[in-house]
């Protein structure tokens, strides 16, 4: 079973901008460069069989060795996503770069739920009304295209869709994405320790930045 990340090039201006202000264009790339990492450290100290980066942009020292990359095509997001699941084999579970506080043993957790029997896909909702992870016996198409991403409902949306075309949807934990600088701080006091949790702390610590 494999790991698919959907990543994106830290470069400054193009990533997390929803972050700016408090964060300046580099403190946001800076950011996203070290939530890439601690992704793809949690992907690879799992035990998913493979880890794909499914690159928008190129790699950097961010993107560990052991990970193979597939570029993204340039086309809306539901197209990205049945794209990069194209390039993959058999199960596995898909997740995105604004989770940074994800650990190896959720990521086995998650696979585990695929391969239970009374499962053939999961999604894993996030809190602003998207979803953090979804799980798929292999490649298909109908899960991803036209539906509405980046919504309120997306998470909801996805469920349906899943529901609609034969699945049984089993659920994962509700996690927090990365969008604006207070789900900085909290996704930063869920996970301390990491590169992410120390590139947020330098900007909150800045007298520039915005308080809680």
């Amino acid at each position: 079973m494999f790991v698919l990340v959907m990543a994106k090039e830290p470069v400054p201006g193009r990533v997390k901008t929803r972050l700016c202000p408090p964060c300046t264009a580099q403190q946001a790339a800076d950011i996203a460069a070290a939530a890439l990492a601690d992704t793809f450290d949690a992907a690879l100290a799992s035990g998913a069989d493979e880890v794909i980066a499914a690159l928008d942009g190129d790699p950097g020292p961010w993107l560990p060795a052991g990970v193979r990359t597939v570029p993204q095509v340039e086309a809306s997001f539901d197209r990205r996503l049945a794209a990069a699941w194209a390039t993959t084999a058999g199960p596995g579970i898909q997740i995105g770069m604004d989770t940074p506080q994800i650990d190896a043993p959720l990521l086995d957790s998650a696979m585990a739920a695929l391969a239970d029997e009374a499962n053939d896909a999961v999604l894993g909702p996030a809190a602003d009304g998207g979803w953090w992870a979804i799980g798929l016996p292999g490649a298909d198409d109908r899960v991803f295209l036209d539906v509405p991403m980046s919504t309120d409902h997306t998470g909801d949306d996805q469920r349906s869709r899943l529901e609609s075309i034969g699945h049984r949807v089993g659920p994962l934990p509700e996690l927090v994405d990365v969008d604006h600088f207070p789900e900085a701080l909290a996704v930063a006091d869920l996970a301390p320790h990491g590169r992410f949790a120390a590139a947020v702390r330098e900007v909150a610590d800045d007298t520039t930045a915005i308080r809680r």
